[in-house]
């Protein structure tokens, strides 16, 4: 039985409040400008659903330095508007006078004030009479809106996150042997980043890349983007895309890769000795609207999974933007030897709650064995290329 304290997990479904740090770095005598743009920017962002507030600081060290901080209810809150095109569209007045930015997101697990000292999660009953954690400022006099993280969570020093784009169909022959035939970047970014390993994946249309970092993410890949192997990569798939872009413009590249990432909702991985895995990834697109509570669904079953001794899955990642939903396992033996399970769907009603989700799932409920594998085959990516970095000497 693996314990809390030795799974490896990270989690956007905690339901505590979220506070998002924004690093910014301004341009020589962009001040006024960048004071205009922050209160356009403050009005929209203070209707959004979920949003509780933000403040403003500049640097006492160097004036050119600003920092937005922001507080949400939730992250899945924050990502459903930090994923919208609105957010695109606001943003977009800021890189006129911003020169570099950098985002940090933290779940709130302990709070401390004046008059009240230290909060943390407590146990209370929820509307159905069951076990519910909320905070302790929640439960006492009002101090902030929403909950807190009920326990720390174990990490592995490892980012995880995803980019994802579709291609012209007829073309995905042609781009998946463009994928997999590139030279591998350089793995080693600096002193404190590496990358790790990149996945790589198709289902029809759709690309899917994966990739897993050791320190910091943002540099990891502006390191793979300028490296010329995948400078040329990328020109050559440019004719296959759906959606036109020209990395050689730095506004058509920032919104297109604004556009295509797939940010990791969820993972969690036993944290022992693992042996051989391999890994496959599963799509699943939900129903408009329904991408959230889908990843959600997959996320509670992939963390009681880890906990099953006799289970085959070792590690899972829940991608999800909007209503694209993949989920990456690396699983012990073949995939379909329980076929319920990989598919995230074992166990009670499962299925039917999938099926409700899915905009896919015209053909009703899978209920037996066969109709789930049927189900698993079509959700099943085509694994293009599984690069791992080598091993640090």
């Amino acid at each position: 039985m693996t314990t809390l304290s030795e799974r490896i997990s990270q989690s956007a479904f905690d339901d505590s409040r979220l506070r998002v740090v924004l690093l910014l770095d301004l341009y020589d005598g962009a001040q006024n400008q960048f004071l205009e743009v922050y209160e356009d920017l403050h009005k929209q962002v203070s209707s959004v659903p979920g949003h509780i507030r933000d403040e403003l600081c500049q640097s006492i060290e160097n004036p050119s330095q600003w920092l937005i901080t922001s507080e949400w209810e939730s992250a899945p809150r924050f990502l459903a508007w930090v994923n919208s095109e609105e957010h695109v569209a606001s943003v977009q007045p800021l890189h006129g006078c911003v020169r570099d930015t950098r985002s940090l997101r933290f779940s709130v697990l302990r709070e401390t004030d004046r008059d009240h000292g230290p909060a943390a999660a407590v146990l209370s009953p929820d509307a159905s009479g069951g076990p519910s954690f909320v905070s302790a400022s929640a439960a006492g006099p009002e101090r902030s809106a929403g909950r807190l993280q009920v326990a720390p969570r174990r990490g592995d020093g490892v980012v995880r996150h995803a980019l994802t784009f579709t291609v012209r169909p007829g073309s995905e022959d042609v781009v998946a042997e463009l994928l997999s035939g590139y030279a591998s970047p350089e793995a080693q970014v600096d002193e404190h980043t590496r990358l790790r390993r990149t996945s790589l994946f198709m289902h029809g249309n759709r690309v899917v890349r994966a990739f897993e970092v050791e320190g910091d993410l943002l540099a990891a890949l502006r390191h793979v983007a300028l490296q010329p192997e995948v400078r040329a990569l990328e020109e050559a798939i440019n004719p296959y895309l759906e959606q036109d872009r020209d990395l050689s413009d730095p506004g058509s590249a920032r919104t297109f890769f604004t556009r295509a990432a797939l940010p990791a909702v969820h993972h969690v991985a036993a944290g022992g000795e693992s042996g051989e895995l391999a890994r496959h990834a599963l799509f699943y697109p939900a129903k408009k609207g329904c991408g959230t509570e889908l990843a959600r669904l997959l996320a509670a079953q992939d963390e009681a999974a880890v906990d099953d001794a006799a289970s085959p899955i070792e590690a899972s990642t829940v991608f999800q933007r909007d209503d694209v939903v993949v989920r990456l396992l690396d699983l012990r033996g073949p995939h379909d030897a329980r076929p319920a399970l990989t598919l995230g769907v074992e166990g009670g009603h499962k299925a039917a709650v999938l099926a409700r989700l899915l905009d896919s799932a015209k053909d009703g409920v899978p209920t037996t064995h066969q109709e789930i594998s049927r189900f698993l085959e079509r959700s099943e990516m085509r694994l293009i290329t599984d690069r791992r970095s080598p091993d640090r000497a």
